[in-house]
């Protein structure tokens, strides 16, 4: 399977998002590093037209921030990564607990790795959105419930094609 049918999947196809419980492991974490990737990218660009300062907190931060001059730039952009990839990481755990809660309440047998595996994939939208919603800042909260509203949803019909529990 293609990242490109991954990605068509898991914007339009909730129904299939439960097959990609059984991906290997390896090919999951790829797929969200493509989108990591991205995220990053955005955000270097944003930073280097001058949208969202990195220093901007104290008149220190941006006197030391001259000092060190075209260092700025690396710094930045690995410190973007490692933001982004936190973030994206603790999302999918968090929501893959709840949607090990969910399972249990639907009653379908659910393992913390196939599910975690499942909200990886179903993360694709509410990234994109995050992505287009961070444009306009006046946003900030409702996007992070909209988004968030989204995935779990994703992850509930994703549920419904789990195997159901054996009494």
């Amino acid at each position: 399977m293609t990242f490109r049918h991954l990605f068509l999947a898991g914007v339009s196809a909730p129904k299939k998002l439960a097959a990609f419980r059984l991906l290997p492991i390896g090919r999951v974490i790829r797929y969200i590093f493509y989108f990591i990737f991205t995220m990053t990218l955005i955000s270097f660009i944003r930073y280097l037209l001058g949208d969202g300062g990195l220093f901007e907190a104290s008149p220190e931060l941006e006197a030391y921030s001259e000092t060190i001059g075209s260092l700025l730039y690396p710094i930045a952009i690995v410190f973007q990564f490692v933001i982004a990839t936190f973030y994206v990481f603790v999302r999918i755990s968090l929501f893959a607990a709840f949607g090990m809660l969910l399972g249990m309440l639907f009653r379908r047998r659910v393992e913390y790795r196939f599910i975690w595996r499942t909200t990886a994939v179903a993360i694709t939208l509410p990234l994109l959105l995050t992505m287009i919603l961070d444009f306009f800042p006046m946003t900030e909260t409702f996007s992070a419930w909209l988004t968030s509203i989204i995935h779990i949803s994703y992850i509930a019909f994703a549920l419904k094609y789990y195997p159901k529990t054996v009494k």
